[in-house]
């Protein structure tokens, strides 16, 4: 089947384009009297909803690793990754709650200030390069190298390097305009990529329905899927025995089932939504109701997505199996781009401009937050303190441009390797080592007063060091099976812990270490933050927002257990 664009397609795209385009720009041209204040172009101060603020965040957290790598997942693994987006939903109310008060009381505006105000200059000075490193060379870069080569398969596989030039040119120009333009346009972005993608996983049920004999239709569809595959129904996988096949245990190191939701899920979930500055800044501007109310919409949307990202690669699973999905290349990460073969004219293009929107709106958000980043925690405070706002928003807009530049090099002939390991992979495999001494840190900072600098600093390199000697030595120097954990074949002749189990332990471990060394210092740090009972209490409304998020999220767990 012709994976090629019809006319039709490229006309619904370039749709797509100019109303973005044009709807930024209006904004843009709005904002115009602020354009010199660098609060307004960095946070967008005051001026984001609470709908805006929540759709900023799925569109900055939704990109071509979720679409390409979800969905590889859900052939793979099937509902079990959907974890991944239901736990978050409950870590965004967790943030909402407990760590954005915290936050917006001390008026911090970005990751490394909450450290340095928190713990000293040097815990956010090395931060503030560390993440500024992380999102050029690990996010931005795959990003935009597995977005373009999953948009550039879909157009004839001969145009990669036009398609990543026009991804950073779209992402610039949006970017440019500061976060009020980003997080507006990210609502169309969302809209696109709920829409889209809603349409796709209706047409692959359809076909799922059409090539079993059943008819038509969506629910019949996914009846035939649960049917045909109900492992992939379950979402706890189980533990291996020894008469478990390679793919079992190969399941079970991706997601080790119950030992998940104990350990590494809840690190990933509260680093990536809570100390980062990427997602927190879309609320770090706005009153606490309005940022409550904007990630506690975010956490709502989270639930409907693995609809989107995770269920066509269930259904390229039993088609696949079935014998009815030739066109499958590439193993479970060809899953998605399969599935779009299906479309029709026309819904074709628009699920491209999804997968778009997704892709351009995580570019245009990290960018700004690398932009934000070097400005006020590097730039005006090493290089030019005191500067003015029209040289804040200079260098600003230029590391905009520097950090495209840098992405749109690194990926041009894939110089980091993203290609050979896979963009969903590669970024786990590099945030993931240092996840768990970075919340240990933050987790500590916030709410012990103990904490010292010192403990920080240590905190953040044992995490490292353990992470990396879980994932990578602690098999082969302490053996397969200890206390602590049971290390199983991996396919390829060596043995390996269950990633989230080795983020589970590295965080314990750096934990106890960050509290000993704190209990050798003074019992309360100068530096801790206040914080009263009154900061965590919700009213009425988020309240009922957040009774309906655990709702949902229960009946699908007594429905998928």
């Amino acid at each position: 089947m012709n994976n090629s664009l019809a006319t039709t397609d490229y006309v619904v795209f370039i749709i797509y384009f100019l109303v973005v385009a044009g709807y930024g720009y209006s904004i843009y041209h709005k904002r115009k009297k602020d354009e010199q204040d660098a609060k307004a172009f960095f946070l967008a101060e005051g001026t984001l909803t609470w709908w805006a603020i929540g759709a900023s965040l799925i569109a900055s957290n939704i990109s071509a690793e979720q679409f390409i790598g979800m969905s590889g997942e859900g052939f793979f693994l099937g509902i079990a990754v959907a974890a991944y987006e239901w736990i978050a939903a409950i870590a965004l109310i967790i943030v909402a709650v407990w760590f954005i008060p915290v936050y917006l009381k001390n008026k911090i505006y970005t990751m490394p200030q909450f450290l340095q105000n928190r713990y000293n200059d040097t815990v956010a000075m090395i931060m503030a390069v560390f993440w500024l490193f992380l999102y050029v060379f690990v996010n931005l870069t795959s990003i935009l190298y597995l977005g373009a080569v999953a948009i550039n398969g879909l157009m004839g596989g001969e145009y990669l390097h036009i398609i990543m030039i026009c991804l950073a040119v779209f992402a610039l120009l949006i970017s440019l305009g500061g976060m009020k333009v980003v997080a507006y346009t990210d609502v169309i972005q969302v809209a696109v990529l709920i829409f889209g993608g809603l349409m796709t996983t209706y047409i692959a049920l359809t076909v799922v329905g059409q090539k079993f004999g059943v008819g038509s239709n969506a629910i019949a569809g996914f009846n035939v899927l649960m049917e045909q595959a109900p492992e992939h129904f379950k979402m706890i996988i189980p533990k291996p025995n020894a008469n478990s096949s390679q793919n079992e245990i190969s399941k079970y190191l991706t997601f080790p089932g119950l030992a998940s939701y104990v350990a590494g899920i809840w690190i990933i979930n509260l680093n990536y939504w809570g100390c980062n500055q990427y997602i927190t800044q879309r609320a770090l501007g706005a009153d606490l109701h309005t940022a409550r109310t904007g990630i506690l919409f975010a956490g709502l949307l989270k639930l409907m997505m693995p609809l989107i990202v995770m269920l066509p690669g269930i259904a390229a699973y039993v088609l696949y199996k079935g014998g009815h999905l030739p066109q499958l290349t590439g193993g479970k990460d060809g899953a998605y781009s399969a599935m779009l073969t299906f479309l029709p004219t026309g819904l074709k293009g628009l699920s491209v401009a999804a997968l778009t929107a997704a892709i351009v709106a995580s570019l245009a958000g990290k960018v700004n937050s690398i932009s934000t980043i070097f400005t006020l925690d590097i730039y005006s405070k090493y290089f030019n303190k005191g500067g003015n706002e029209t040289n804040l928003l200079f260098v600003g807009k230029a590391t905009v441009f520097a950090g495209m530049i840098l992405a749109v090099l690194f990926t041009w002939n894939d110089t980091l390797g993203i290609g050979g390991v896979g963009g969903f992979t590669y970024i786990q495999k590099y945030t993931g080592f240092i996840s768990p001494g970075v919340f240990a840190m933050f987790f500590l900072g916030m709410f012990w007063k103990r904490t010292t600098g010192a403990a920080a600093i240590v905190g953040v390199l044992a995490g490292f060091i353990f992470s990396v000697f879980f994932n990578e030595f602690a098999p082969s120097v302490l053996g397969h099976n200890t206390i602590l954990y049971t290390a199983y074949p991996n396919g390829a002749g060596g043995y390996e812990i269950p990633f989230h189990i080795c983020m589970g332990l590295s965080f314990g471990f750096t934990m106890v270490i960050m509290i000993a060394m704190s209990l050798a210092g003074p019992k309360i740090n100068p530096k801790a933050f206040e914080l009263d009972k009154t900061m965590f209490k919700v009213n009425p409304s988020t309240l009922a927002l957040i009774v309906l998020t655990l709702l949902i999220i229960t009946a699908l767990y007594v429905k998928f257990w």
